[in-house]
């Protein structure tokens, strides 16, 4: 064989602008599928909306309007923030069915204690109420799920039958806790968490700030990391893709905070603002067109210019976001999260290391515990009552939202980021059929071929891998 030939035999083929970008970049790929086919999702039930019923989305839908996307994040919040706990179990070759019920008690012996307990011993709406409640839920939450962890590391009871007896044992006491009705009202300071009224959206102003001091932490985290690699003489990304980086996530963060900021309040709910608060209301003429209210003559109408607010980030979509970056720090920066993703590697190899596998199994079974007890406080106060049903096929979601997200059920891998995401495509897709008016029994049949297709998918990029 010729020199000629042997050199064109040997020669790589030349890689595409994109392939190059992606390297470059170091952007997850399966992260991009993912954020496409959300994107996808979002767009198709915004199309078929606005066949069925026009209206003022991005294609003529109701489902990409800034409306329905602030009640889409503020709906995603409490499953969001358990998928990120549910990501570090399936990590370690765990699962934990009990969430749903966990949730439910939390929730009811959290609603207890304010209205039958605190309230009538210290008084209606009593700081100590909300500060007590709030405790009460995370620490609850916290202990049932070190209990979970202990008899599934220390009674060698596998965490399949520990959590689906959690499953079905939580949800009878959160019955007898609640007596079989719905506890309610809420503390009004507890009830901020939901996001339900205005005093819990930060409006366009300090949104806004918080958006520019986000964009501000991203760039610095982009230069810290590139200073990083320096000093360990590790390979550098270019300078352009440090850029590009850096206009990505500042321009999803603007993005996100436009679309929040422009949602109005609610006709009624400005009205009756205004009207508890003596907020002077201008004069205008009757126009139906608009978010804000006037005066027209006696009567307190819709007008284009007139009395306005707008809503901003929701304290349950800051809570979740919050969460998300703690449980990201401490799943890749910190010995804790290391050890987590060597167990779910090879158990065996991380016991003969030192690691004490029994004692991080009851450790992440905690951590998931007191997620838990997050989400029910957000659960609780956004619907201002709690019921043993409240947490009802949460685990389900959760699991859902945690596999699509790219964690692989066979352990050793997946990300936090991964299971906000997916939490928000579980929600896109319940919310867009109920938009739709499409029964619930269809909307069950969608997620669990979700699901499936989601494992199978896994399943399928393991493969390639190997």
């Amino acid at each position: 064989m010729s020199e000629e030939k042997v050199k064109a035999t040997d020669a790589k083929p030349e890689k595409s602008m994109l392939t190059r970008f992606l390297e470059a970049t170091e952007l997850d790929t399966r992260m991009l599928g993912m954020v496409g086919a959300l994107f996808a999702v979002w767009i198709a039930f915004d199309i078929y909306s606005g066949i069925l019923r026009p209206n003022d989305g991005l294609f003529g839908g109701a489902f990409l309007t800034p409306r329905n996307l602030w009640t889409l994040l503020v709906q995603t919040s409490s499953i969001a923030v358990m998928s990120t706990g549910m990501v570090l179990v399936i990590v370690m070759r765990h699962i934990d069915l009990s969430i749903g019920s966990m949730l439910s008690l939390v929730a009811v012996a959290g609603a207890v204690l304010q209205v039958y307990i605190l309230a009538p011993a210290i008084g209606v709406g009593h700081p100590i109420i909300w500060i007590t409640a709030i405790l009460a839920c995370v620490v609850l939450g916290t202990a049932v799920g070190a209990l979970n962890g202990y008899l599934t590391a220390y009674a060698q009871i596998p965490a399949f039958i520990v959590t689906l007896g959690g499953l079905i044992a939580f949800s009878g006491v959160a019955f007898l806790l609640a007596k079989g009705v719905t506890v309610a009202p809420m503390d009004k300071t507890f009830k901020l968490i939901g996001g339900g009224v205005p005093a819990s959206w930060l409006g366009p102003s300090y949104s806004w700030m918080l958006a520019i001091v986000v964009c501000g932490f991203i760039i610095l985290a982009i230069l810290n990391g590139r200073r990083q690699r320096k000093r360990f003489n590790f390979a550098l990304r270019p300078v352009w893709a440090e850029a590009t980086l850096m206009v990505i996530g500042s321009t999803v963060v603007l993005g996100a905070t436009a679309v929040l900021t422009s949602y109005a309040w609610p006709f009624g709910l400005i009205k009756k603002y205004a009207l508890d608060n003596n907020i002077p209301i201008p004069s205008g003429v009757e126009d139906r067109s608009g978010d804000a209210i006037c005066m027209a003559g006696e009567k307190i109408v819709r007008c284009t210019d007139g009395l306005i607010y707008y809503t901003g980030f929701a304290a349950p979509v800051l809570i979740a976001i919050a969460v998300g970056v703690v449980m990201t720090f401490i799943a890749t920066r910190t010995r804790f999260g290391r050890y987590i993703y060597a167990i779910g590697g090879n158990p065996e190899a991380a016991d003969l290391a030192g690691i004490d596998t029994k004692k991080m199994t009851v450790k992440v079974f905690a951590l998931m515990g007191f997620l838990v007890g997050i989400s029910a406080v957000i659960a609780s106060a956004r619907l201002d009552a709690a019921t043993n049903a409240l947490g009802q096929l949460n685990e389900l979601f959760v699991i859902a939202a945690a596999v699509i997200g790219g964690t692989s059920l066979a352990g050793g891998i997946g990300t936090i980021y991964g299971a906000l995401l997916g939490a928000l495509m579980m929600q896109s897709i319940q919310s867009g059929m109920s938009l739709l008016n499409l029964p619930a029994a269809f909307q069950n049949i969608v997620v669990g071929t979700v699901l499936v297709f989601a494992v199978f998918v896994d399943q399928l990029y393991r493969r390639r891998v190997k």
